[in-house]
């Protein structure tokens, strides 16, 4: 039956429909010496106030096409330093008509037009009025109606193919600057301008010395939202005892800015992920990223805590608070502080494939994560010359995590209970201090401080033999076998730039810095006796006592110019490295390295643009990698570190081109990386059954990885096509039981879409995504492939009703396993607010099928996994929401 709808649709899109009867005014402007005008605005207004205005924008080439119905329009045309040029029209039929604007003349009085869309150098601005239905209930719904922006399902918003990594309102970050919070919590109605500023910087003398990565969004609301307190409170009742609360409150004014955000609700229903709260690390401005030295940290203690998002049981709270003040014209002080407390429960089904045998598991998890964070940030800006930043970031985590795991082998059964606790803080200084002296001198200096603690414990338990041959355990009934680590990491960081600019195209930039880490790292196992007494592992090579620090001093100098349309950034870090690992016996070494780097760009057009980058990297290793006895990792494996490993060094290679052309309404763009590693650390894997013991061990040439992303996007009519493409493959050594393999890892997507976008009817996408992934492990091959019809309906009628709807079809087959699952997973939603209405009210269904698991192909260094995981059941909710 739901094929027999797909293909219907299927032929609603690609088909034309007389009904539709849309009409193409295309054309060209130019101004009185007809030259193009490339980005003039275009907007068709209807007579019809019900009927959607129409806009567009002209390409490189001045020319533009606007999509009409068969009634009275007048068209504008727009661009700033001309007169508008307006005119009223019918079309009847494809018409083509060029428009010719001419300069304002001094003295004149100006008319104000309002464009959809404002492109200017690397800043857009969408005027969210003439781009919107009305009908949108938050940020998201708005950002995935402006051309040129996506939305993905994990709230990442890219503009033009980059991601936004910065987001604002009023020009003040918004709970530190990430775009999730944002995006699913500010009410769509307070919306006036959506800002994007690509090559962003806070400090805004920066910007023109400085090559930022950054893209930022700043959301402008609307004047009778200022001075005013706005929000809304939701609250849903579901069958089974399912329940969710959502409430957010905003006040801005000149000075003061308030924002409150409250989730409580058993549907898993995330405002953040535990990866995000993770992410939140305070620091520096995004100049002194440069040059720093990758150091790898191993959160090995924490893996285990990210939420999955299909679990069994849910429940989440979570509070937000974001105040930012001005003090006076010199100073700006602002505090966040994000609480959440997560319990969840998980049930997964897999089929492991090792490198010399295969395993059947079930694994079932419960965790309970409770999470704090605070900040504080004052900006004191004494004159026009001088910008001082002070930033501090508080983290407190209490983490307990319980899984129960059956696992058979070659028929033996053996289930191992884990049990862990780790509590964790986490703190960040930094004091930051820039200088314009002069139109060519510009300086910045920082320093920073970073503390972390983590406190696991762990209890293993399990009445069958547990890493035999491995750990000296005492035979009893059940095994009960404890560690306990500390783990305390400080870091010292200092930086000082120098911008000479020598003229408007050639730029020197000077770099030292000096970066100081100090890791400690201790364990202790030992098994409990029934008679109360302890089996200590110590005398057996377990126990770690480490002390690592290491030194990095460096030099970098770096020459920036631009010849036309091609601006390139070229020099290199010098290096020089000591550390010294201290444990049972001291290893102190030192080294010195020249790492280059090269960025390239050029700006083709308005619209096309095209970047190269290439860094060497260098990477250090925390203490774990170095330690000099055993300790534990898991229920079944061992690891020991390696006192004499080195830093890694690879190449790094980046492409990104864009192209965007509201004229011809498409948009493409294409990314591509290449790393590969001169020299890393690989983990030396031994096999006794299931368990492992490691050692990690310095290789050369361990690893090189290659992805390929690109998206297409093109409006025919009313109709806006869609198709990506994503390529990832990896190869890599890995020595197994004393042998040197090599391992690959393939996957290729893609997708291709049409969404009908006709005024007055259903907004319906249709689509199609498959997955191939082929794995090879130690000779062993592994392929799948995963096919993805997907269906999106959402339609607002009666004047207050808007119906969403969302299906994926699931068909997921393992060749190499003969393993094939079925399933489809939908969504529905009907809500209901009558015109300017305070009430809203909501029925939607989740898992409308009541689909009970998923399946799922995954990959590591050691196992390529097939996995069966449970899901919630169908959930059934009513909602009433309340505007404040």
């Amino acid at each position: 039956m739901i094929y027999r709808i797909f293909i219907f649709l299927l032929l609603f899109l690609f088909i034309p429909f007389e009904a539709f009867s849309q009409r193409s005014l295309t054309g060209k402007v130019t101004d009185s010496l007809n030259n193009p005008l490339a980005g003039a605005n275009l907007i068709a207004e209807p007579r019809d106030s019900l009927k959607q205005l129409k806009f567009a924008i002209t390409g490189d080439d001045g020319k533009f096409s606007l999509q009409l119905e068969n009634i009275y329009y007048t068209v504008t045309a727009s661009f700033m330093g001309f007169e508008p040029n307006s005119f009223e029209i019918k079309p009847s039929a494809n018409m083509s008509k060029d428009i010719v604007l001419n300069p304002k003349a001094e003295g004149l009085e100006e008319v104000l037009i309002e464009m959809p869309v404002v492109v200017k150098e690397d800043t857009i601005v969408y005027n969210v009025d003439k781009l919107v239905t009305g009908e949108e209930r938050k940020l998201k719904d708005i950002l995935k109606k402006l051309p040129g922006v996506e939305v993905d399902r994990d709230g990442t918003i890219r503009v033009r193919g980059k991601e936004v990594t910065v987001m604002l309102v009023e020009n003040k970050k918004f709970f530190g600057g990430g775009s999730k919070l944002a995006a699913e919590n500010i009410p769509a109605d307070a919306i006036d301008q959506i800002e994007v500023l690509d090559n962003y910087n806070e400090v805004a003398f920066l910007k023109n010395v400085s090559d930022s990565k950054e893209m930022a969004m700043n959301v402008k609301l609307k004047e009778d939202k200022k001075n005013f307190a706005f929000g809304d409170v939701e609250a849903g009742k579901g069958n089974k005892d399912f329940y969710r609360a959502h409430g957010n409150l905003f006040y801005y004014s000149p000075k003061t800015n308030l924002n409150v955000i409250g989730n409580l609700n058993n549907i898993r229903e995330q405002v953040l992920t535990y990866e995000q709260y993770f992410n939140f690390k305070g620091g520096l401005n995004s100049v002194f990223n440069q040059g720093s030295t990758d150091l790898n940290s191993s959160n090995i203690d924490f893996t285990q805590f990210l939420e999955s998002q299909d679990v069994v049981e849910s429940r989440r709270q979570f509070g937000a608070l974001n105040i930012s003040q001005e003090v006076n014209n010199k100073l700006d002080i602002s505090a966040y502080g994000l609480f959440s407390k997560t319990n969840e429960k998980t049930f997964v089904e897999a089929i492991n494939r090792y490198n010399s045998f295969s395993e059947i598991s079930e694994n079932s998890s419960a965790i309970d994560n409770v999470i704090g964070i605070g900040n504080i940030q004052a900006v004191y800006l004494p004159n026009l010359t001088d910008q001082w930043y002070f930033k501090s970031l508080f983290k407190r985590t209490d983490n307990k995590y319980k899984k129960r795991i059956n696992s058979v082998v070659d028929s033996l059964n053996n289930t191992f209970l884990t049990n862990e606790d780790v509590r964790g803080s986490f703190f960040n200084q930094s004091i930051e201090w820039h200088r314009k002296s002069s139109k060519e001198h510009t300086f910045s200096a920082a320093v920073n401080y970073t503390f972390e603690k983590r406190l696991p414990e762990i209890l293993w338990e399990t009445s069958d033999p547990i890493l035999q041959g491995l750990v000296p355990i005492v035979e009893q009934p059940v095994y009960l076998i404890n560690q306990k680590k500390r783990v305390k990491n400080n870091q010292f960081n200092a930086f000082f730039k120098h911008y000479w600019v020598l003229n408007k195209n050639h730029h020197i930039y000077t770099t030292l810095g000096n970066t100081y880490l100090n890791n400690k790292f201790q364990t202790h196992e030992y098994q409990n006796l029934d008679d109360g007494s302890f089996n200590d592992f110590s005398n057996d090579n377990f126990g770690n006592d480490l002390d690592f620090t290491l030194n990095d001093l460096f030099l970098g100098l770096h020459y920036k110019f631009q010849l036309g349309i091609f601006s390139f950034d070229q020099g290199s870090y010098l290096h020089q490295y000591s550390w010294k690992v201290s444990q049972a016996d001291l290893v102190t070494k030192n080294k010195i390295l020249i790492l280059p780097s090269l960025r390239a760009e050029a700006k083709l057009s308005q619209t096309k643009d095209f970047e190269f980058e290439y860094q060497l990297k260098s990477s250090f290793s925390d203490a774990p990698q170095f330690a000099s006895r055993y300790y534990l990792r898991t229920y079944n494996s061992v690891a020991q570190g390696n006192e004499n490993i080195e830093n890694g060094l690879s190449h790094n290679f980046k492409f990104r081109f864009n192209k965007f052309s509201t004229y011809r309404g498409f948009q493409y763009y294409a990314v591509a990386n290449y790393t590969q590693q001169v020299q890393g650390v690989v983990n030396s894997v031994n096999y006794e059954g299931i368990n492992q013991s490691i050692i990690p061990i310095l290789l050369q040439d361990p690893e090189t990885r290659w992805s390929i992303y690109g998206r297409l996007s093109k409006k025919i009519s009313e109709i806006d096509f869609r198709g990506g493409t994503r390529y990832n493959a990896s190869r890599y050594k890995q020595i197994v039981n004393s042998n040197l393999v090599e391992n690959t890892n393939t996957n290729f997507s893609y997708n291709i879409s049409g969404k009908a976008l006709f005024d007055n009817f259903p907004i319906i996408e249709l689509g199609f995504r498959q997955i191939f992934g082929s794995y090879k492990l130690s000779g062993r091959k592994s392929k799948f492939i995963t096919n993805e019809p997907f269906l999106n309906v959402d339609y607002d009628f009666w004047k207050g009703f808007i119906f969403s709807f969302d299906y994926t079809a699931y068909r997921y087959k393992n060749k190499d396993l003969n393993l094939s699952n079925n399933y489809e997973i939908a969504n529905t939603s009907l809500y209901y607010n009558k015109g300017n209405s305070a009430w809203s009210f909501e029925v939607e269904a989740q898992n409308l099928f009541d689909v009970e698991f998923k399946s799922r192909n995954s990959f590591s260094s050691y196992i390529i996994s097939d996995n069966r995981t449970y899901i919630l059941p169908r959930i059934i909710m009513f909602t009433i929401g309340y505007k404040l």
